[in-house]
Order: structure tokens, then C-alpha cells, then sequence
């Protein structure tokens, strides 16, 4: 089940229509409080949010879907509320689309959230530890350790993580991480998703941006951990 919430009915209905014509099924709303309701009654596997909202915005829904659920959060903002964006990212959102947008790239953005989602929960996975450092992750579990400590991760910054840790040494790009993650063909190079989650990332771990233990920037090429 996917929740569509927007204020704007035009675009919460052609979403919703696009949606069901992949065969998915979708609650649509117009207003932050009727989401609010949804998010703690339904069962959702993804939640599409648009950020200005009445009644309660899709940054305090997706703070509220955060405190109990792990699934996916696409946000949706206005072109050029850049700050939205991060602020989104970092409440926990997986991704997000500036309007307008064309419901096909939307279609495509859910489809690869879900696969990513179900992947993880399945546990279809090659190694399912990885350690490095102090750093442990369970990649059958989605739980990361630091020093013994666990870290609260939203499914893309574990996703970073597991990437950067099974490539230990090597440089990946921001463009490569993208589609590894999302494995969407939408990837543009203006696009900060990822800048954004490394930032939390190590927000979280509690490294140094100047001088960082774990993710490392190469700068002009992408990030990498080493042992």
C-alpha cells in the first residue's frame, strides 16, 4: 500500500492513477492531518509526502513515520526549496523529486525504492557482516554498530554504508551510489541526495567532515572507507 499526500489534487490524483496502472495500491489525501491519520492506522510499504502540506507538513509526517517504520519516504518540493530538500534527507527521507515532475520518473523512483526495501528485508544478501574499524554491520538484520554503539539509520544511509564498506579501498562515485541504490537511470549532476545522507552519516557516526575517520571525500571522484 502506498500513501500519496499532496495538497494539490491534480497531482495526487495523476500519481495515484500512474501508480495504480502498475498494479500498485494507493491511498491518496490532501491534507497533513488525514496523512497523520493514515501513517498510524495503515500498513504502508512507501509514503510519497509532499513538503507543504496543511494540518501537519511532510516533514513532521515523515519525523512520525521515522519513530515506528523503516520503508521508504519520497518527498516532493517546490523548485528551488533546496533546503526542504536537506531538511528531508535528514529527518529520514530516502529521496525526493521537485515539481513538476513527470509521473513516469515518479513510477520509476517508487519501483526501485520498494526493490531496494524488499531486497533488505529479505536478506538477499552475498555477505551478511561486515566489519571494519569498529564499524559492524548486519546486512540481514539492517543494523550498524560503531564501537559497540548502535546507530539509527535510515535504509539509504545503511544502504551508503554497505556499498562503501563491501568496497573497502576503493573510490565510489556519487553517481555510481545513486544507481546502485535507487537503480534509476534519472540521475542528475546537480542531484545532492547523496552529499546530503554522507553528511548525516557522519553526523551520526560522529566524524570529522574536515578530517574523517571512516568516509573519506576524494574530491572530483566520490567517497571510499578504508580498514
Amino acid at each position: 500500500m502506498i500513501l500519496v499526500a499532496d495538497d494539490e489534487k491534480e497531482i495526487a490524483d495523476l500519481v495515484a492513477l500512474y501508480l495504480e496502472n502498475e498494479g500498485f495500491q494507493v491511498i491518496k489525501c490532501y491534507d497533513g492531518t488525514q496523512a497523520m491519520k493514515i501513517v498510524e492506522r495503515e500498513r504502508l510499504d512507501l509514503a510519497v509526502l509532499d513538503i507543504m502540506l496543511p494540518g501537519a507538513s511532510g516533514l513532521d509526517i515523515c519525523r512520525r513515520i521515522r519513530e515506528k517504520h523503516n520503508y521508504p519516504i519520497i518527498m516532493l518540493t517546490a523548485k528551488g526549496e533546496e533546503m526542504d530538500k536537506i531538511t528531508g534527507l535528514t529527518m529520514g527521507a530516502d529521496d525526493y523529486m521537485t515539481k513538476p515532475f513527470l509521473p513516469l520518473e515518479m513510477v520509476a523512483r517508487v519501483k526501485a525504492q520498494l526493490r531496494r526495501y524488499k531486497r533488505y528485508n529479505t536478506g538477499l544478501q552475498q555477505e551478511d557482516l561486515l566489519e571494519i574499524s569498529g564499524l559492524s554491520l548486519n546486512v540481514k538484520t539492517h543494523e550498524c554498530y560503531l564501537n559497540e554503539k548502535l546507530l539509527n539509520l535510515t535504509p539509504t544511509e545503511f544502504s551508503i554504508l554497505r556499498i562503501l564498506c563491501q568496497r573497502k579501498g576503493q573510490v565510489v562515485s556519487a553517481e555510481e551510489l545513486f544507481h546502485l541504490i535507487w537503480e534509476d537511470e534519472y540521475y542528475n549532476k546537480n542531484n545532492n541526495t547523496i552529499t546530503v545522507h554522507i553528511r548525516h552519516l557522519r553526523e551520526k557516526m560522529g566524524d570529522s567532515f574536515e578530517h574523517p575517520k571512516y568516509i573519506k571525500t576524494v574530491w572530483g571522484c566520490g567517497y571510499k572507507i578504508e580498514g
